[in-house]
């Protein structure tokens, strides 16, 4: 069997595409949508993430504004910045670029962010709409697998989902859209006994436990979608050549750039089985920026329906 490959990169284009003429509706209500996003530190990956979301603004004509701060900034400091943020009519939406300093208070910086600023998805408030089916900013990565799959006319209704993971950024939002969506829906973690078992259930198998090339060929239901989630850098060349093999020119790019990029899901044993599945990268990746600039729109859009509309002169 050959598995469909769901392209990320091919949704994450349609999006955006719809999203450009409700900017234009904006832009003529006299702005465009306003995005913040706050830098904490010099974290490699968080500066890419971060240039990713600040490019992808700028192609739709979204105005986007990025604070950059030292590691060393306090959580007073911080929750200032955040504070000034939310009273700026011309910023929908405010995101604070985690993984924060651990001498930052996390829980608190999240909290406060306006809720209806929070694009994404993460403040209690919004948790609680999602679990209580009320529209608000969803969590982006979870929002861009139900996009995925619906656009791909993956049938969800009925079917039994897997996830595997519990984290509040992807696993339990996840869980609740497909809920939402009726399936009937299992979640898996580190100390679920017979992991194998519980996925191989799965008609739509979600991996975002972050331990590379976890589910393999044992773990899936012939003909199963299955989604991966997982963004891991491995460096170990007997690991890399354990999963691909030794003649794998996955070796020389470990030997040119240092670490392979590995999803949560075997590379070559799962396509072999799987009716459809994501690549790594180039699946949910794409999604999650879409995702995030979706609801920087909608934001921008539920602000601007309840102002006065400007009048021509």
């Amino acid at each position: 069997m050959s598995a469909r490959v769901l392209d990320g990169n091919r949704i994450r284009d349609e999006i955006l595409a719809e999203l450009r003429p409700r900017i234009g509706e904006l832009l003529a209500d006299g702005r465009p949508p306003g995005l913040a996003v706050v830098l904490v530190g010099n974290d490699p990956a968080s500066e890419i993430y971060v240039r990713s979301k600040v490019k992808t603004c700028a192609e739709l004509g979204i105005y986007s504004e990025q604070v950059t701060l030292p590691a060393g900034v306090s959580t007073g400091d911080l929750l200032g910045i955040v504070e000034g943020l939310n009273q700026r009519p011309e910023i929908d939406g405010i995101l604070v670029q985690s993984p924060l300093p651990k001498s930052v208070d996390s829980r608190r910086v999240l909290l406060s962010i306006a809720p209806d600023k929070d694009v994404d998805g993460f403040h209690p408030l919004n948790v609680g709409n999602l679990v209580a089916g009320i529209p608000a900013p969803r969590a982006c990565t979870p929002a861009g697998i139900i996009e995925l799959l619906k656009r791909y006319e993956v049938p969800i209704a009925g079917r039994r989902a897997v996830v595997v993971g519990r984290s509040d950024i992807v696993g339990k939002p996840l869980a609740l859209l497909l809920l939402h969506e009726n399936a009937t829906v299992t979640i898996c973690h580190s100390r679920t006994e017979n992991l194998a078992e519980e996925c191989h259930r799965a008609d739509i198998l979600i991996a975002a436990i972050g331990r590379p090339a976890l589910i393999r060929r044992e773990f899936i239901l012939p003909g199963a979608t299955v989604i991966d989630v997982g963004m891991n850098r491995v460096t170990d060349r007997d690991e890399v050549e354990r999963i691909y093999g030794a003649d794998s020119p996955k070796l020389d790019h470990l030997a040119r750039k240092g670490s392979v990029l590995l999803g949560d899901v075997h590379p070559i044993e799962v396509p072999e089985i799987a009716g459809a599945y994501t690549p790594v990268p180039g699946g949910v990746g794409p999604l999650t920026i879409a995702m995030l600039m979706a609801n920087t729109v909608a934001a921008a859009e539920r602000r601007l329906r309840k102002a006065p509309r400007a009048v021509a002169c």
